[in-house]
Formats: C-alpha cells, sequence, structure tokens
C-alpha cells in the first residue's frame, strides 16, 4: 500500500515538473516573439500602405501590418478560388493597401497578380529566393507572409520584370508552340523505334523522315505499300541518298504490332503539327497587333537559304518583326528569325526598364557572380537559372564558329583562352550588348569583318604593353615605324594628306 502511495506522488510530481518546464517554454517563446516583433517594427518603414501575401495552392496567407499576439486580424488566410481572391481585394481595400508583394510560385500567382493589377494595386512580383527567412528564424506560412510585408515596407525588397500585356501574350503563345513542338519530337522518336523494330533503315538513309521522302514512304507503308523498290521512286530528286540505297533500306519485316504503333505515332505527329499551324496564326495576329504606328524604310529583301527549315514558323517572320522593333535584328551574326522572335517575346520591343546594359546582362544572367570573401575570389561563375533570353543569345553565339566576322573571331579566340562553354557565355554577352544598345537606340548594325576585328585588337595590344611599359620607365620601339620602307611609306602618306 505504502508503495502504491509513494508511485502516485512521483507522478504528480513529475506532471507538476513538466507543466512549470512547458510553461517556462512557452514564456520564452513568448518573450522571443516580442523581441522579434520589436526588431521587425523597430526598422525604418518606407511603404507604410503595402501587404505582403504568401501564395499556394490552397490558401493564400495575406499580411498588411506588423502585429504582436493581439494583432491577429492583420494576418488573415484565405482560400485560393475566385471568391477568396475577390475576398483577398476587399480585405486590401479595407486597410487602405497600395502595394502588394507576392512571390512567384510556380503558376498559383498568376491569377491573383491579375485580379490585383487590373484594380489598381501595385504589385511587385518576387523571386522566392529573394524573400527567403532568415537562418534559424521558424518557417510558416503565417510568419512568412509577415516577413515578405517587412521586406518591400523598409526598402530591401524590387519587383521582378514584368512584360507588357501584348508582349506577355506574345511570350504564352511562343511557349506553347515550343511544347508542341517536344510532344511532336517525341513522336517522330517512337516512329523511328516502329521502324527500326521492323528492321526498316529509313532514319539511317534519310536525314529526316518527316521531310518530303519521309512522310511519302511513311504513307505508302501505311497504305500497303511492301514492294521497296516501289517505295524508293518515292525519293524526292533533292534527296541525297539513291534509289538503290533507299530499297535496300527498306527491305524488313512488316509486323502488324509494329506498323500499328507506326500509324499511331505519325497520326499524333500529324495532329502536333495541325495546332502548331494553329497556333502559329494566332503568333501572327499578336504580331500585328503589336506593329508600331511610325515610318519606316521598306525591308530589303534576303537572299534564299535553301528552302524552309524544320520547325520554322511558317509566316514572314522577320517582316512581322521588323515592324514592331523598328529594326532587323536578323542582321546580326548568328540571329535568325525565330531566334529574334523568342528574344522580343521574353525581353520585349523596348528595353528602357533596364536602366543600363550592365543592368539588362545581369538580368539575363550573362554576368559573372562574384563571390569574394577575405579578398578572395571564391567563385565567378554566372547566375545559375533558365532564362529563356539567355539560351537564345547562347544558341546564336554557338552558331557563330564557322563565322568570318568580329564575333566568329571573338568566339574562337575566347575558347582558346577559356575553354567552349565560357567562350559561348561571352559571346552571347556581347550579342545581348549589341541588342540592348540597337534597341534602345534605334541603330542599325554594321558588320565588322574579321581582319578588321585583329587590327583593331592588335592597336588595343600595343596600347596595353606602351602603358605597362611607361609604369616601368621603359620605351617601346615599333620596328615597322622604324624601318626605312616603313618611314618613306608614312612620308608619302603625310604629302598625300597636305
Amino acid at each position: 500500500m505504502a508503495t502504491g502511495e509513494s508511485t502516485t506522488t512521483q507522478q504528480a510530481k513529475q506532471r507538476k515538473a513538466y507543466r512549470r518546464r512547458k510553461a517556462r517554454g512557452q514564456a520564452r517563446a513568448a518573450r522571443a516573439q516580442e523581441a522579434e516583433a520589436a526588431r521587425v517594427e523597430g526598422l525604418p518603414v518606407t511603404q507604410a500602405h503595402a501587404a505582403g501575401i504568401d501564395i499556394g495552392s490552397r490558401s493564400h496567407w495575406v499580411c498588411v501590418g506588423c502585429c504582436g499576439n493581439d494583432g491577429d486580424d492583420l494576418i488573415q488566410e484565405f482560400p485560393a478560388h475566385t471568391e477568396g481572391l475577390h475576398q483577398i481585394l476587399a480585405y486590401l481595400r479595407q486597410h487602405g493597401v497600395v502595394t502588394v508583394a507576392l512571390e512567384s510560385s510556380g503558376v498559383y500567382w498568376i491569377p491573383l497578380y491579375e485580379l490585383l493589377e487590373a484594380n489598381g494595386f501595385e504589385v511587385l512580383l518576387v523571386d522566392p529566393s529573394y524573400t527567403k527567412q532568415v537562418k534559424g528564424r521558424p518557417k510558416t506560412d503565417r510568419r512568412d507572409c509577415q516577413w515578405i510585408y517587412r521586406l518591400p515596407g523598409v526598402g530591401l525588397l524590387a519587383g521582378a520584370f514584368r512584360l507588357d500585356e501584348k508582349t506577355c501574350q506574345l511570350r504564352s503563345y511562343l511557349r506553347q508552340r515550343a511544347n508542341l513542338i517536344r510532344y511532336a519530337g517525341q513522336h517522330i522518336q517512337h516512329m523511328e523505334k516502329a521502324l527500326e523494330q521492323m528492321n526498316l533503315k529509313l532514319t539511317e538513309s534519310v536525314s529526316d523522315i518527316t521531310g518530303v521522302t519521309g512522310r511519302a514512304i511513311i504513307q505508302a507503308i501505311l497504305k500497303g505499300t511492301r514492294d521497296p523498290h516501289k517505295l524508293a521512286k518515292l525519293r524526292n530528286r533533292r534527296c541525297k541518298a539513291s534509289e538503290a540505297e533507299i530499297a535496300q533500306a527498306l527491305n524488313g519485316s512488316y509486323r502488324d504490332e509494329h506498323l500499328f504503333a507506326l500509324r499511331q505515332a505519325y497520326e499524333a505527329w500529324q495532329f502536333y503539327q495541325k495546332q502548331v499551324g494553329a497556333l502559329e496564326e494566332q503568333i501572327e495576329l499578336q504580331l500585328g497587333r503589336m506593329k508600331q504606328d511610325r515610318a519606316l524604310r521598306p525591308l530589303k529583301p534576303r537572299p534564299g537559304n535553301g528552302g524552309r527549315k524544320p520547325n520554322q514558323p511558317r509566316f514572314d517572320v522577320r517582316s512581322a518583326l521588323y515592324y514592331v522593333v523598328g529594326i532587323d535584328l536578323t542582321e546580326l551574326e548568328g540571329i535568325g528569325e525565330q531566334t529574334a522572335l523568342t528574344i522580343i517575346s521574353e525581353i520585349g520591343p523596348e528595353v528602357s526598364r533596364f536602366a543600363t546594359v550592365k543592368h539588362f546582362c545581369s538580368w539575363l544572367g550573362l554576368c559573372p557572380q562574384l563571390q569574394k570573401t577575405g579578398g578572395r575570389v571564391r567563385s565567378s561563375r554566372t547566375r545559375p537559372g533558365v532564362n529563356r533570353a539567355a539560351v537564345a543569345f547562347r544558341l546564336a553565339a554557338n552558331g557563330l564558329y564557322a563565322s568570318q566576322g568580329a564575333l566568329g573571331a571573338f568566339l574562337r579566340r575566347q575558347k582558346a583562352r577559356l575553354g567552349a562553354p565560357q567562350a559561348v557565355t561571352a559571346t552571347a554577352h556581347k550579342l545581348a550588348r549589341i541588342v540592348y544598345l540597337a534597341l534602345k537606340h534605334g541603330l542599325a548594325y554594321v558588320r565588322q569583318s574579321q581582319e578588321e576585328y585583329e587590327v583593331r585588337l592588335r592597336d588595343q595590344q600595343i596600347k596595353a604593353v606602351k602603358r605597362k611599359a611607361r609604369q616601368l620607365d621603359l620605351e617601346v620601339i615599333d620596328k615597322q615605324a622604324s624601318t626605312p620602307a616603313a618611314g618613306a611609306a608614312a612620308a608619302g602618306a603625310a604629302a598625300a594628306r597636305c
């Protein structure tokens, strides 16, 4: 009996001790929360009528002011459906909010952003990496929205680059077109697999099975033709492979399951081609809506380039872009019609939103991002991320290896110094600077030859050597200028000028 009573007393003491520890922990947490709220409230406020929203798929947390335990009405959770978005709109108007900051989380921010922008709010769309919590601070949706509220309020957060409405529509159309082309490419692979399973070496004989020759042969196979010589006669006259080679490649085993897979893949590819065609009509109409009302010189026709390339738009992209931008971007080395269209859809026809060319290249992620500590540079890599405009510039730069112009010479020189990846990035950076200056000032690009680039590079190297010699109190003697023939030539040139 005594043992039972002692056990009950011991358990009661343990419960009391647990309650005391829990109360002390809650008191410490409350004091820490009050101290943190006091520190946040102590920051100088530059934008008083602001709000922060933490975006989610099911609900959005909205904060319209700093608060402690008694200010729960300043932080509210709203559902993410349309009715909840209108409740957020009324809640912001109730508290006199002018500026709203929200994260670009997936695609969940788009409906709320469009609603707030349409109702006259100044919306700051920010990268989630810029609104990360301080390390060691508990992370909840409630705390996130409060932190997002405070950052723009004290001037520590700036909005991301956002295109105008017409360019946003063009960008959506082009991104959807890229998706459709990727889906169509998967079905081309399915056709190639089905042909290989039947041991039909059409892929090895024809460079593109969706070209004129490839489509004619596949259609004949699906209609029931099995004679390789009859199939080879469908060869287009421009095909490099001969009829005999194609006939030898088309001698295979036509199994029903592989023919069925080939038929489905070919019909799926045709379906996506129709979808791409319909989308290109929308892109052409959108470019017509973006056409600027200004007088321009007639666009000079360019010489033919051997026919239409695969996945190239079926309308005159060059002319449509010329009347939107005001200059012909395809005159730049390495930039074709599709690349120019992608760049304009991602940065817009105007670059006035970027203060300088350095801001523009930094936004693209083509500049070195220095990581320096203790006086030593730990890293100078470019900023990681997928910027479609930067990808387009890199693709344009990658096609300049065989160019005989100044940009091609620059790429080859940088490749010898830095390697291929860094050389492509450096050339893409140079191309981006040229595009920025051309769009901002409306300047036409003047193509420079490789010889002119090498002469200018040599002059720069001579100036650098002379500058270094002056620092070391030395003198540089130019042998070419000191030879008698060079002196006579210089004297003759001076007499001719006189």
